[in-house]
Order: structure tokens, then C-alpha cells, then sequence
């Protein structure tokens, strides 16, 4: 009996840890994006309003952030920035990047 329990216990421990990684991985544009934005958040500590564009790259993901930078009153005056994010395919922020600073309101050129 005792020799069962073990043999259940590395199955059940085998069992979550191949679990844990399929957990791991990003399963898709959308989480990629939600994983973007925490990731960017947490390491510049300004608040993500958006994501603009996803995309493949060659071993993750590349996701452009919005977020506003400088809040301001009226809010159309705010400074928004988006950034260039870079995950690799367990979803692990690798890089990240600045590559546009704006007004909120202002058109692209």
C-alpha cells in the first residue's frame, strides 16, 4: 500500500508540473497582450491604456503598449507613449522599448 501511494504521488507531482508548464506558455494574441501590459506596467510603474498592435516574431510575441505617461487636466493634454514589447514564447517579458511619445488627441501623421 505504501508503495502505491508513492507511485500516485510522483504521477499526481509529474502531472502538475507538465501542467504548470502548458500553463506557462501564451496561448494566443490575447494573452500575450494581457501579459504585455503587466509585465510593462510592473517595470516602468505607469499604467497601461491600451494595446495597439500584435504580432508573432520569431520566438514570441511583439506587442506596442499604450500608456499614459503624464496624466493632465484636461485630459486631452495627458502624454501617452507607446511602447514596443517583446516576449518570448513562455510569455517572459525579454525587452521592451519606447518608440513613440504623443498628446492624447493627437492624430498620426
Amino acid at each position: 500500500m505504501p508503495e502505491q501511494r508513492e507511485r500516485h504521488t510522483r504521477t499526481a507531482t509529474k502531472s502538475a508540473a507538465a501542467s504548470k508548464r502548458s500553463d506557462s506558455r501564451t496561448k494566443g494574441p490575447e494573452d500575450a497582450a494581457r501579459r504585455a501590459c503587466r509585465g510593462l506596467s510592473r517595470l516602468i510603474g505607469h499604467r497601461a491604456e491600451g494595446v495597439s498592435a500584435v504580432r508573432r516574431a520569431e520566438e514570441g510575441w511583439r506587442v506596442h503598449v499604450d500608456v499614459l505617461e503624464v496624466p493632465r487636466i484636461p485630459d486631452t493634454t495627458s502624454l501617452l507613449a507607446t511602447y514596443e514589447v517583446e516576449l518570448d514564447g513562455k510569455g517572459e517579458l525579454t525587452q521592451y522599448r519606447r518608440i513613440r511619445r504623443y498628446r492624447r488627441g493627437a492624430s498620426d501623421d
